[in-house]
């Protein structure tokens, strides 16, 4: 396969995945929400949190549709466009992708099979037992796809026989401790996700006075969670990028533009990079703010770039090991800047709720609805960051990307699933927010015992 080709494989496996994930992280948190939504309505027996689940169960069902069949590809282009790679790491990447077939995906689907069906056909306790088997379900299947991908971060429990990766420790693999980092960060991701989709969607009623009483509900749950969660995604964020800065330093030193080795390193907020020649033109930093957050010391050395590229260069080999770091500067600053808005809605709406004046505040309800991109833009540019900053590297230290690629499909192949890929998916997501927007406007299933 020719670079041409590798290029356009790297950009249909990120276009795949991307629009996968926009649908998984919505389905990770919401699931947890609605079993706490029906955990009331089986305590307290108030029908508003029954027609709360079900009109919050609809819209996750259309998510759920989406991230199975947006996920269903993703399998065939390892064999496909990546075969090098399969036949190298298959042994120890494919048991993680099998055990959630076999365990999570399948007691996942059943479950919401029978919770979706299953209304006033079993006990309320039976019913909402299914609820949370789904949520389980859905959360342990995101921990073996996300063993899998640290696995190619941070390899463990392997041995190398005869050119082929094997798995020989599964204690080792699941307990990867960038498996801990990542799945966490991932998983509160999905809950800032979910809160602000409930926020947004419960703003829109709100601000049309329809339907008062379960949306503002609704809101005050999804802020409780969105609160929550993204301090604390703001906070594993930091500790992940501490572990990175010493397993994977180039990842690190990219996302700050850090070219040339520190003591103490500055924390760049702004930089004109000129990559071509491994330098910022310009620059506007804090001094020492890097070695500070990177390992909570004012006066720590941060290896730069270029010392880094000739470390790799030689133990590994020549090869250009520094990734692209424009796009990784820019993605990173972007994750956080939205993550630090949302914390300050998040603390706005608080006041107001406080105040009790959340219904009456049109301004803050269409500034939490409008801010409903922004959480998936943000983990749009957190796997970005995670990606893109292991390249060039497919699994780390052990094989590189151009040499995982299939060696007998042409760009020419490549490029006509690309576009055929990029078209059908244009068409599901179009086709879920078509679905979406007209759950969203018929409101919950029953207005009368939804309340006005």
């Amino acid at each position: 396969m020719d670079n041409t080709a590798l290029i356009l494989a790297r950009i249909q496996f990120g276009l795949t995945l991307t629009c996968h994930f926009w649908f998984v992280g919505l389905t990770l948190g919401l699931s947890i929400l609605i079993a706490l939504m029906e955990s009331c309505y089986v305590r307290v027996g108030d029908q508003i949190y029954k027609w709360m689940a079900k009109f919050w169960g609809k819209l996750f069902l259309v998510s759920y549709a989406g991230g199975i069949v947006t996920g269903l590809v993703n399998e065939f282009q390892f064999g496909m466009n990546w075969s090098e790679y399969s036949r190298f790491a298959g042994s120890a990447f494919g048991p993680p992708l099998v055990f959630e077939a076999l365990t999570a995906f399948f007691v996942e689907s059943i479950s919401v099979g029978v919770w979706a069906y299953g209304w006033d056909k079993v006990s309320r306790r039976v019913h909402l037992s299914f609820i949370w088997l789904v949520a389980l379900a859905a959360n342990y299947s995101a921990f073996w796809i996300l063993a899998a991908n640290s696995f190619m971060q941070h390899p463990v429990g392997y041995a190398l026989n005869n050119g082929r990766l094997e798995l020989n420790d599964l204690a080792a693999f699941i307990t990867n401790p960038y498996l801990f980092h990542q799945y966490s960060h991932t998983v509160l991701s999905g809950l800032v996700l979910s809160g602000y989709f409930v926020m947004a969607v419960s703003a829109y009623y709100l601000l049309r006075k329809e339907q008062v009483n379960l949306f503002i509900r609704s809101y005050k749950i999804g802020l409780v969670c969105a609160m929550i969660a993204t301090v604390s995604v703001i906070g594993t964020g930091h500790f992940y990028n501490q572990y990175l800065a010493d397993t994977q330093p180039m990842k690190m030193a990219a996302s700050e533009a850090l070219w040339e080795t520190a003591e103490p390193a500055p924390f760049v907020f702004f930089a004109k990079i000129d990559e071509e020649n491994r330098r910022n033109t310009y620059q506007l930093a804090l001094p020492a703010g890097l070695s500070a957050l990177a390992y909570n010391s004012l006066n720590t050395s941060v290896t730069g770039m270029n010392d880094l590229q000739a470390e790799f260069v030689e133990r590994y080999g020549s090869e250009d090991y520094i990734p692209a770091v424009t796009i990784l500067f820019w993605s990173f600053r972007g994750m956080v800047g939205i993550g630090f808005w949302l914390v300050f809605l998040a603390v706005l709406n608080l006041w107001y709720w406080w105040k009790r004046q959340l219904a009456g505040s049109p301004a803050l309800l269409k500034a939490t609805m409008w801010s409903l991109p922004l959480p998936y833009l943000a983990i749009t540019m957190g796997w970005t960051m995670t990606e893109m900053g292991r390249q060039p590297w497919l699994v780390y230290g052990l094989q590189l990307t151009k040499k995982g690629v299939s060696p007998v499909v042409s760009w020419a192949n490549v490029g006509t699933s690309l576009m055929i890929y990029a078209a059908v998916y244009a068409g599901i997501i179009l086709s879920v927010l078509y679905i979406a927007c007209t759950i969203i406007r018929k409101g919950s299933a029953n207005t009368q015992e939804g309340g006005r």
